[in-house]
This record gives structure tokens, C-alpha cells and sequence, in this order.
């Protein structure tokens, strides 16, 4: 009976896993599209960041009724309405591309980004709750691995389909072929992406009863009005720590990949320089042009290795995580994160290239680290708290658009100083989850 329940406990997770894989090819898709529209619509830097705020905005409006609406439907409805709405989502940027409006980019963006809230709200807390409680942190960073891997083909892809032939350093001119390419391969993405949630929507209404029964029921005090949820969160202190945490932890790692394409094709890194090629096996994500230095559209592929280092360093700190303290691990990532954006920012130059890509490793496990060691310590319902905790994603709005302020006056390696505060917050906040004790069912995982 025991093996039985502990087969579909394993059945269950693997299909939330699938999940973590389509927001995470979903949403890398944001960095290559804001190099794109820049051009398209001949936008100035905080402009084309309009993109990332119009997705990222959605987890402060949607966050907390998502957390309502998973406590009264439970998980399996919750999902099925999410990817209802992230079609929808899909079908207005078809829209959009056809037309050629940026305003119904950002709108569809924004009902995409509506639906993915909802999965996140339905899917994080529920990965962590599948097995035993004492090895929530490594299910939930094994789960983001997934989503890492989306991560890492979305900007190849999107870069592929998006970015070719255009460039919009200064005194360039995106043609109207290009541009009428740009947009042909915005609506060829996302017609594809309709089809893959269409796909996944199928795959849960057939595994509903397996995940449901697999699930824990949700808690009583999470079934009551959308007010007394909010009221619940901000009772704990640890869910507005943590909050603060991944609006900073977000924040800074769209931030940095939304920048990456234009930091690397400007001329004072990767712009006249081949030194990307100097990596092993880069030509399988960048293929040469012949031409020295980076294109625009060649600088979107190589975003991926940003990404790609977070799916790296989610399958070694999923490892790790079985033997090191999570906030142990999160001090270290996080001092080390927060160093390297201060090389760039004061060194600047070829290798800061390197640098710049290398931070994706060291971003891998923060996001779920960070999750689980809030929920554990939070005084509120998870489903109060992980409502919270997506609400926060909301810095994936906010700092990106700083950072595009910054670099519009300062230059793009200069910007880099914004994320690096970011990562010294977080390295605090690490700090003091190492001093305070968990609440609920997971702390072994973070103080052993």
C-alpha cells in the first residue's frame, strides 16, 4: 500500500514538472522579444523594458486571487484555468504580431503572464508538498531544473525567429522586410506555444485524478475571503522578508537577462570582439556569421548560456542541497552573484562577458531556496504566504525598468550596479534564515 501511494506521489510530480518546463520556455522568450520590439518599434531602452514590466506586473494583480482561487478549486482546476488563460494570452500575440501594435504585445504578454501566476501559485507549493517533508528543498529546485531547461531554448529560439537581421545600436535602421520578418516570427512562436499549452491542458485533465489524490488537501484557513488571505500574510514577518527576497531575487536575474543581448552587442564587450567563441562548444547555441563580434541576433542566442547556467547549477545544487544547509548555500550563491555584477560594473571590458553569462549558475537555486525556507518559517498559511511570494515576482517589473533607466544614461555595464545591491540584500536575508527557527514540516532541509 506504502509503495503504492509512494508510485503515485512520484506520478504526481513528475506531471507538475512538465509545468515548470512550459513557463520557463514561456518566459525566456521575454528577453529576445524586448532586443526585438526595441527595433520593431523603434523604442528607447526603458520603453522596450515595457515588455518585461507588462508580464511581470501580472503577479501583483493576479497573485493573491490565484492563491484564493487554488484554495477553493484546489489544484488540478486551478491549472486548467491558468493554461485556459495563457492561451488566451497566446492567441491576443498573434493578434498583435499581425497588427503590428506594441500595446497589444504588452496585453498579451500581460494575460499570459496571468495564467503563468496561477500555475506558480498552484505548482511551487505543491512540488515541495509531493513526498517527504524534509526533502522539499531539493524536489522544488529539481522541478526548477525543468524549468531552467525551458529557459535555456527559449532565447535560442526566440533569438532565431525574433532578432534576424535586426540591430538598433546608434545610427542603424531596422528595413521593413526585417521588421515584417520579426513580427512573421513573433506569430510563428506563439501559434507553436498555443499548441503546447493546448497540449499540456490535455496531459492534466488526464492526470487529474493521479496529482489530485497525490496532493495535500489544502489548509482551512486559506478558504476564506481574498481579504483575510492578504491579512494573513502580512501577519508573518518572514513572508514579507521573503517577499522582499524574491522581489529582489527576480528582479535582478530578468533584469540582467533582459539587458544581456544589448550588453553583449555593444562595442565596449562582445560587439567587435569574437571572445564568445573562445568557449568550448558555444558554436552548437551561437552559430558564426563570419563577421567579428556579436550581432544582435547572435548576442540573443548567447543569452541562453545565462539561462544555461541556471539549469547547471540547478542540477548540482539539487545535489548539494542533500548535504549543505540551504541558506548556507544561499550566503554563498548569493555573495558570490552580487561580486560578479560588481566586476562588471567596475572592470567592465571582454571578459566582463564571461562574467555576465557566469551569473546564471549562481542564480540556480535562489528562487526555490528562498521559497522554502519562507515557508517554513512564515507564521501564515502556505497558500497565504506562497500567494505573497508571487505577488512579489512583481520586481520582475520593477528593477528591469531601473536597470534600463540606468544603462540609457550610464551604459549597460554601469546598470550592473543595481543588481549587485540586490544580491547583497539577499545575501542577508540568507544570513538571517540561517538564525531563525522554521515552524513547519521542511526546516531539517535548511538547519541540518
Amino acid at each position: 500500500m506504502a509503495s503504492a501511494r509512494s508510485t503515485q506521489t512520484l506520478a504526481a510530480f513528475a506531471a507538475v514538472t512538465t509545468l515548470f518546463f512550459a513557463w520557463g520556455f514561456i518566459t525566456s522568450l521575454i528577453d529576445p522579444l524586448v532586443a526585438a520590439v526595441k527595433g520593431i518599434f523603434t523604442l528607447t531602452d526603458v520603453q522596450a523594458q515595457l515588455a518585461t514590466f507588462a508580464f511581470f506586473i501580472a503577479y501583483g494583480v493576479i497573485s493573491f486571487p490565484a492563491a484564493t482561487l487554488v484554495a477553493r478549486l484546489k489544484s488540478i482546476p486551478a491549472i486548467l484555468t491558468a493554461l485556459g488563460m495563457m492561451i488566451a494570452g497566446c492567441l491576443v500575440m498573434l493578434v498583435a504580431a499581425n497588427l503590428a501594435v506594441f500595446s497589444l504585445v504588452l496585453l498579451g504578454l500581460f494575460i499570459l503572464a496571468s495564467g503563468i501566476t496561477i500555475l506558480q501559485v498552484a505548482a511551487n507549493p505543491l512540488a515541495a508538498a509531493l513526498g517527504d517533508p524534509k526533502r522539499s528543498h531539493f524536489r522544488l529546485v529539481l522541478s526548477q531544473t525543468f524549468n531552467s531547461v525551458g529557459t535555456f531554448i527559449g532565447p535560442m529560439l526566440g533569438a532565431e525567429l525574433f532578432l534576424k537581421g535586426v540591430e538598433v545600436k546608434e545610427g542603424t535602421a531596422i528595413t521593413e522586410a526585417v521588421r515584417a520578418q520579426a513580427l512573421a516570427g513573433i506569430d510563428q512562436a506563439y501559434f507553436w506555444i498555443c499548441g503546447l499549452i493546448a497540449a499540456l491542458a490535455l496531459f492534466f485533465f488526464l492526470s487529474r485524478r493521479v496529482v489530485s489524490e497525490a496532493a495535500p488537501p489544502p489548509s482551512v484557513e486559506a478558504q476564506g475571503s481574498l481579504g483575510a488571505l492578504i491579512a494573513d500574510a502580512f501577519s508573518s514577518r518572514w513572508a514579507l522578508f521573503g517577499g522582499l527576497a524574491i522581489f529582489l531575487y527576480v528582479g535582478a536575474e530578468v533584469a540582467i537577462g533582459a539587458q544581456m543581448a544589448f550588453f553583449l552587442n555593444s562595442d565596449a564587450v562582445w560587439g567587435q570582439s569574437d571572445a564568445l567563441f573562445a568557449l568550448p562548444l558555444v558554436d552548437h547555441v551561437v552559430a558564426r556569421d563570419g563577421v567579428v563580434g556579436l550581432s544582435l541576433e547572435q548576442a540573443g542566442k548567447a543569452t541562453a548560456l545565462y539561462w544555461g547556467g541556471a539549469m547547471v547549477g540547478r542540477a548540482i545544487g539539487s545535489a548539494l542541497l542533500t548535504v549543505v544547509p540551504a541558506n548556507r548555500l544561499l550566503i554563498l550563491f548569493t555573495a558570490i552573484a552580487a561580486g560578479m555584477c560588481l566586476y562588471v560594473f567596475g572592470v567592465g571590458g571582454v571578459n566582463a562577458g564571461y562574467v555576465a553569462l557566469a551569473i546564471g549558475l549562481f542564480n540556480s537555486i535562489m528562487f526555490p531556496v528562498i521559497f522554502t525556507l519562507t515557508l517554513e518559517r512564515s507564521t501564515a498559511s502556505e497558500e497565504a504566504t506562497s500567494g505573497l511570494l508571487c505577488t512579489a515576482i512583481i520586481g520582475g517589473a520593477f528593477v528591469p525598468v531601473a536597470v534600463g533607466w540606468v544603462a540609457g544614461m550610464h551604459g549597460y555595464s554601469f546598470a550592473m550596479i543595481v543588481p549587485a545591491l540586490c544580491y547583497v540584500v539577499l545575501c542577508l536575508f540568507a544570513i538571517a534564515a540561517g538564525r531563525a527557527a522554521p515552524v513547519r514540516a521542511g526546516g531539517a532541509a535548511s538547519v541540518h
